[in-house]
């Protein structure tokens, strides 16, 4: 299968231009295309392939968990290679059970800040378990590149 790489950011709608007050004929609909990473994770890794475009949005994180984290905690927090806990707290995303587990930023303005715009450069997600053990799986990132909404 071939694949096509635009430098972004993406945007879609058939009206480019609000020109008039008739939703459908002539108000702007264009919005941005949402993108997606993926990488392979394991408890003992720390660093993704994941890398988010300055400015952008984060819409969500998820964790697949293929085997299960294990040992004295089965936790893990989300960040970037300059803070740990960049868009999760430490430890607050729990790998202990096989499937899909939802990231958030928690109630924490800094974090959410960090998701509502990832800042003026490009972003390395990583990985930090509590402890090493034996858990696999797939993180995903979610994001509307580079909207800039601060």
């Amino acid at each position: 299968m071939g694949t096509t790489t635009f430098t972004g950011p993406i945007k879609a709608g058939d009206i480019l231009n609000t020109s008039g007050s008739t939703v459908g004929t002539d108000i702007a609909n264009v919005g941005y295309v949402v993108m997606a990473q993926t990488s392979a994770v394991s408890q003992d890794s720390v660093r993704t392939t994941i890398v988010v475009p300055a400015g952008s949005q984060i819409l969500s994180i998820d964790l697949n968990v293929f085997t299960a984290w294990n040992g004295a905690a089965t936790t893990l927090g989300i960040g970037t290679t300059v803070s740990d806990t960049n868009f999760t707290a430490a430890a607050a995303v729990d790998g202990g059970t096989i499937g899909i587990v939802a990231a958030a930023p928690g109630a924490d303005a800094t974090r959410l800040g960090n998701w509502v715009d990832v800042g003026d450069t490009d972003v390395e997600v990583k990985v930090t378990s509590t402890n090493t053990g034996d858990g696999v799986g797939w993180l995903t990132v979610q994001y509307i590149q580079a909207i800039g909404n601060i």
